[in-house]
């Protein structure tokens, strides 16, 4: 559910910027007590994860269409909805700028639908309630479900929203919507299921973290060695070598506008579309996760092993950009977290 600029108008996309950083500016004031040593590198570790799960999409059977995790409501789960907006927003900065991966002009509509609906709604107002009266097995899977379907609804409604007051004509209101909200609600359902099983085996190695993060609180004295230790090796696996097996077919958004318009793509008008465009290819060294290569290096054979069916496409180029991007990731995060701290503990020693 990345947009590409050029589903956006320059009003729609600025708009969304300033909105966008409005949030993240009052994540990083209320982040600050619960802010703790222990905390950044978990923030770090969950961000690379999210990062390198983002690049594995898998089938959704019968549609030829396919989809990946969002990824925002495991994090607020597991770090608190400011921590976990702020890690949301450090992912797909990363994408965009590095890997090509959503437009900068739509990296506010990005966050936002990805960041925003599922920690300050999904995660506040559905999952806790529902799991209010005790963590239990059959109570994390269904809050996790419930959730994530609505947080992830909520995000492709967003980018239904706003394609329509971006004026884009191609994709009428009533047709890209009927595509986009089912689709979406079958990728949901996946979701749900991950997210449950991350909660759980957080929830039985260290159930302190998930009643941290619910309450707000700092993570304190008892250890995270195991989780985190679990989680990166998780990280650097899947974008490592699991993203060998992602689905060829178009994802959510690709195949409603396809499904809506004939098209997985509209082009970008020239002005504003093209300059965040040259900007991002100056900066991308991995396009689309992978290493830049001609068309004629590609025609000459010279290209990756692809896999063939039932086979996974090995490239070297995945691989790399899984775990780049998830260091990268998880490099700037804790950077974040690291000044966040900083401010917090100046602050403390001024009013001592």
């Amino acid at each position: 559910m990345h947009m590409a600029d050029a589903l956006i108008s320059p009003a729609v996309g600025g708009t969304m910027w300033i909105a966008t950083a409005g949030v993240a500016a009052y994540s990083i004031k209320k982040i600050q007590g619960d802010m703790d040593d222990k905390k950044i590198p978990l923030m770090g570790v969950m961000a690379a994860f999210v990062f390198a799960a983002q690049m594995i999409n898998f089938t959704i059977p019968g549609t030829g269409s396919s989809g990946h995790i969002g990824g925002g409501l495991l994090l607020a789960i597991l770090l608190g909805p400011y921590a976990g907006f702020l890690a949301m927003a450090s992912i797909l900065s990363i994408q965009a700028l590095f890997f090509a991966d959503g437009g900068l002009l739509a990296l506010g509509c990005n966050i936002f639908n990805l960041g925003f609906f599922t920690c300050f709604i999904a995660y506040p107002l559905i999952y806790k309630p529902l799991i209010a009266k005790g963590y239990t097995s059959r109570r994390i899977f269904g809050a996790s479900m419930i959730a994530a379907v609505i947080g992830l609804q909520l995000g492709s409604f967003g980018v239904v929203l706003e394609t329509l007051i971006s004026g884009k004509t191609e994709l009428p209101f009533s047709t890209f919507v009927l595509m986009m909200q089912p689709i979406h609600l079958a990728i949901g359902i996946v979701e749900g299921v991950i997210i449950a099983a991350v909660v759980s085996f957080i929830w039985k190695e260290r159930p302190e973290i998930l009643e941290k993060a619910a309450l707000g609180e700092a993570l304190g004295s008892f250890s995270i060695k195991k989780v985190l230790t679990v989680l990166a090796l998780l990280a650097v696996f899947t974008g490592g070598v699991l993203s060998w097996f992602a689905s060829d077919n178009p994802d959510g958004l690709e195949w409603s506008m396809l499904k809506t318009a004939g098209v997985e793509e509209l082009e970008a008008p020239n002005g504003i579309h093209q300059t965040f465009s040259q900007i991002q290819s100056r900066f991308a060294f991995l396009p689309d996760y992978s290493f830049k290569i001609s068309k004629v290096e590609t025609s000459a054979g010279t290209e990756e092993s692809e896999g063939g069916a039932g086979q996974p496409a090995v490239s070297g180029g995945t691989s790399i950009a899984g775990i780049v991007g998830g260091g990268l990731t998880l490099a700037f995060v804790v950077f974040i977290g690291f000044v966040i701290n900083l401010i917090k503990k100046r602050k403390q020693a001024l009013t001592n």
